[in-house]
């Protein structure tokens, strides 16, 4: 019995030392597999303030490693109500990334407005339509998520792992994994 015992408490040394011995592991994610996730949510089409109809499309994203940040440039196109033709122009919006441990995701958080320029949109209906950036781009990036961890993902060697932290590179996201203990 006391062999047994000697046994159990052996191997759970061996498996917990083996956690330390792997350490953190890291996943890159390509901007390519980004880029798809979020080019399937568009285009998106909403009406704001009961007065301008907003068509936003294409969305184009880059990776800003000194910010740790992702930009989106998108297509945009304004229809005021109050005018026969609409606005064309660029939508660039940016988002902070996190770990959302809930969906097994990646997500945006803390959207922000770039940069709006709409031909045509000048005096007070640009500064109207740089409060309406802001509030797209709550509605576009918030908590929007640009990947989606699989299963396996979450398990190195038999055993279980979990992200922890996520870098910026220009062509990837790199996604650390510490072993849960």
């Amino acid at each position: 019995m006391k062999l047994r015992a000697l046994l159990v408490i052996g191997l759970i040394f061996v498996a917990t030392g083996c956690a330390s011995l792997i350490g953190p592991q890291d996943k890159e994610v390509p901007l390519s597999r980004l880029q798809q996730a979020l080019q399937n949510k568009f285009p998106f089409n909403n009406r704001y303030l009961d007065l301008f109809d907003i068509t936003v499309s294409n969305p184009k994203l880059s990776l800003q490693p000194d910010t740790n940040r992702v930009v989106t440039a998108f297509d945009a196109r304004v229809s005021p109500a109050f005018l026969k033709q609409a606005w064309q122009g660029k939508l660039v919006l940016s988002g902070a990334l996190k770990i959302d441990a809930t969906r097994n995701a990646v997500v945006l958080t803390e959207p922000r407005l770039e940069n709006l320029s709409l031909d045509a949109a000048t005096g007070s209906n640009a500064g109207k339509l740089a409060k309406l950036g802001t509030q797209l781009a709550e509605d576009l990036l918030n908590n929007t998520v640009i990947y989606t961890f699989k299963p396996e993902d979450f398990f190195i060697a038999g055993m279980r792992f979990a992200p922890t932290k996520i870098t910026t590179r220009a062509n990837a996201l790199v996604v650390s994994f510490e072993p849960v203990k």
